[in-house]
């Protein structure tokens, strides 16, 4: 799917930008594969592991996702746009609001009108399972952000190129996640813990890529893409990071929920159940005929009241699944394992 094509990430220097590039470099061979970010350093922190004369498909572009003149002139040839750059943090965005209101809503807009306006052919955006009823802001921007792009499928104003979202949870040992922070934590003897009863959905940096990449090539416009992944308890993460250390409930956060959500069961209604992922249709003129069409590749629509929540999951990891996986991100969150399979993507 993405030999000689043109793909551009945003956000390219964050953990997922690191695995995608690894990968894509790996399995395929891109005509151009653009690094798009705001971060200089982190750009030639790059560099020095993935340089453009060992790799001349690199590029690695400045430039911020609040700029559509920017984005106008950067998007000019590409195929693929993968759109990974959020402001992401629960806390920042609730002191915050108006900065990641730009970056993570007016974003969208401007990503959504430079893919158009260069006729891209396709854009796949990153969501989290905090734009399910939203309790925070952050949240509530990326809702924001995932009705955009599903909508530009249905306004008609293009005929060309193809919108749509994956949503999935956590990412096991991504940059900011509570593992490195438990990690650290450990050398003091106490690890906070917001609530007893907190359950997480878990999915790898590796799983993740190859699952984005499966989706864009699976994408017909307007679908949230949603994996089957497991869940986990935060008490059984803490036992299998630091068992030795005692244990401080410290309570939850502002805009924190206790579980996870995926799929509400309002939105359940208008989702297609597959073996390896959920697909969620959006109301329109089109639903019907993406209905069918994935009615049609085996899937089959979800049962009446279903939710997919991290503490309803059927799928769990085990103390001992966390060690095994926590003991395999080296200092860069490189995981060898993948939950999907490549061969389902066509070249």
């Amino acid at each position: 799917m993405l030999n000689n094509k043109s793909i551009l990430i945003t956000g390219g220097t964050g953990s997922f930008g690191k695995k995608m590039i690894q990968i894509v470099l790996a399995e395929y061979k891109p005509k151009r594969l653009i690094i798009f970010s705001r971060d200089e350093l982190k750009q030639f922190e790059m560099t020095q592991k993935w340089s453009p004369a060992k790799y001349p498909c690199l590029e690695y572009v400045l430039g911020d996702v609040r700029d559509k003149d920017r984005l106008m002139r950067v998007f000019k040839g590409v195929d693929y746009i993968i759109h990974a750059a959020a402001l992401k943090q629960v806390p920042a965005a609730e002191r915050n609001p108006e900065e990641y209101i730009k970056t993570n809503v007016l974003g969208a807009v401007n990503i959504i009108d430079a893919a158009i306006e260069n006729d891209v052919k396709k854009v796949i955006a990153l969501s989290t399972d905090k734009a399910c009823n939203p309790i925070n802001l952050y949240g509530a921007t990326k809702l924001c952000s995932d009705k955009l792009f599903v909508a530009e499928n249905q306004v008609g104003r293009h005929n060309t190129t193809k919108f749509a979202v994956v949503r999935y949870g956590n990412v096991l040992g991504s940059r900011g996640s509570v593992i490195p922070f438990f990690k650290e934590r450990a050398k003091t003897g106490v690890l906070p813990i917001t609530d007893d009863s907190m359950t997480r959905f878990w999915i790898t940096l590796d799983q993740a890529v190859h699952f984005v990449l499966i989706s864009l090539s699976r994408s017909k416009g307007g679908e949230i893409f949603v994996p089957r992944i497991p869940s986990m308890k935060i008490t059984d993460l803490a036992q299998a990071i630091a068992p030795e250390c005692k244990r401080e409930v410290v309570g939850v956060r502002p805009g924190e929920k206790v579980n996870e959500v995926l799929i509400s069961e309002d939105e359940a209604r208008n989702a297609i159940e597959f073996k390896e992922c959920f697909i969620v249709q959006q109301d329109g003129p089109l639903r019907k005929k993406l209905q069918e069409a994935l009615i049609g590749e085996k899937g089959h629509i979800c049962s009446e009241g279903f939710r997919y929540t991290s503490d309803s999951n059927a799928d769990w990891m085990t103390v001992k699944d966390l060690k095994n996986l926590v003991d395999k991100i080296s200092d860069d969150y490189s995981i060898e394992e993948s939950r999907w399979s490549m061969e389902d993507v066509p070249e």
